[in-house]
């Protein structure tokens, strides 16, 4: 069985530059958008933030340690939808005056970096060829 993330056995998912700008945009969600949320929030925008903070970065991880590349794949673009749910939130949290104009567009520019570097990635993965079966 081919498994290409065992190529390098100092690598793993940390190394991959589309985890760690999904690891960017997370952080900057935790540190920039979710502390100017007001309280009434804490239960709905706050909890989907933070939910697709971390779904981006953990279905990279899952993706990772799976064995074929189809399956690998399917986690990737599950961390991809969640970069895409992150700009929504985003703009919600711009829109009701929560964030300011210079946190949405940095905001906007992590989450551009994000889905380039992971889209790149997908690309890269499905160049790979088919898996080999045992």
């Amino acid at each position: 069985m081919k498994v290409y993330s065992k190529y390098n056995p100092h690598k793993d998912f940390t190394t991959l530059e589309a985890w760690k700008k999904a690891r960017e945009l997370k952080l900057f969600l935790y540190h920039e958008v979710i502390p100017a949320l007001p309280v009434e929030e804490r239960y709905n925008l706050n909890l989907q933030i933070r939910k697709v903070g971390v779904s981006g970065t953990a279905n990279i991880a899952e993706g990772y340690g799976r064995y074929h590349h189809k399956e690998s794949i399917r986690f990737y673009r599950i961390s991809r939808g969640s970069i895409y749910e992150s700009k929504d939130h985003l703009l919600s949290c711009h829109e009701l005056h929560y964030i300011s104009q210079p946190v949405l567009e940095h905001g906007l520019v992590l989450i551009k970096k994000a889905k380039a570097a992971l889209n790149g990635y997908i690309k890269y993965i499905k160049n790979k060829g088919p898996d080999l079966e045992n």
